[in-house]
């Protein structure tokens, strides 16, 4: 027989962190780490528009980090030096900036501000960029709270929003379609 998906044990509102510290399901960190996956779900839709092998293979691990995050902010501080936790490396930052750097080595300089749309491909990867943002705010509120977490976390996420900007760009660029520029009312 199949394991049911089911436990009920979050039926009255009460999730376990992992270490199984119970906290409300409405607490900051479990937001936190809800809106990582909410944005590794978006990466999932983005690689399914990226049109060249490279992207896919970026992105791909770029879910793989999400995960590494995620399960960073799952895990009750307190009792994360017991487990054994993937860690994210400043090598996952350096291949964000490395892969930046490719793209805008083909990318015309920008000279306006850009508004999301031109093809689904550059609208979801904007999409997933808001999202990346909201998680990297919501990083910086449990700091702010005293709540911990990995300062690395934060970096990456900044980074990662940079990326998923230069990608929708890269995706104009390769569908060889124009970017929309902002005209301001004046």
């Amino acid at each position: 027989m199949a394991t049911k998906i089911y436990t009920k044990t979050g039926d009255l509102g009460k999730t376990s962190l992992i270490g199984g510290t119970k906290v409300p399901k409405s607490h900051i960190r479990i937001d936190t780490y809800g809106t990582v996956d909410e944005l590794n779900s978006w990466i999932g839709v983005v690689g399914d528009y990226a049109g060249d092998a490279n992207s896919k293979v970026i992105l791909k691990e770029i879910q793989d980090r999400l995960f590494t995050v995620g399960s960073s902010l799952a895990c009750d501080p307190e009792k994360e030096p017991l487990m054994k936790i993937p860690d994210l490396k400043e090598e996952d930052i350096t291949l964000l900036e490395r892969e930046i750097d490719h793209m805008n080595d083909v990318l015309a300089p920008m000279k306006f501000f850009v508004l999301p749309g031109g093809h689904l491909a550059v609208s979801q990867t904007h999409i997933a960029r808001c999202v990346c943002r909201r998680a990297e705010r919501c990083c910086v509120n449990m700091q702010e709270q005293d709540i911990f977490v990995e300062p690395l976390v934060i970096k990456y996420l900044n980074r990662l929003s940079d990326y998923l900007f230069v990608l929708s760009r890269f995706f104009s660029h390769q569908l060889n379609v124009p970017e929309i520029p902002w005209k301001p009312r004046v």
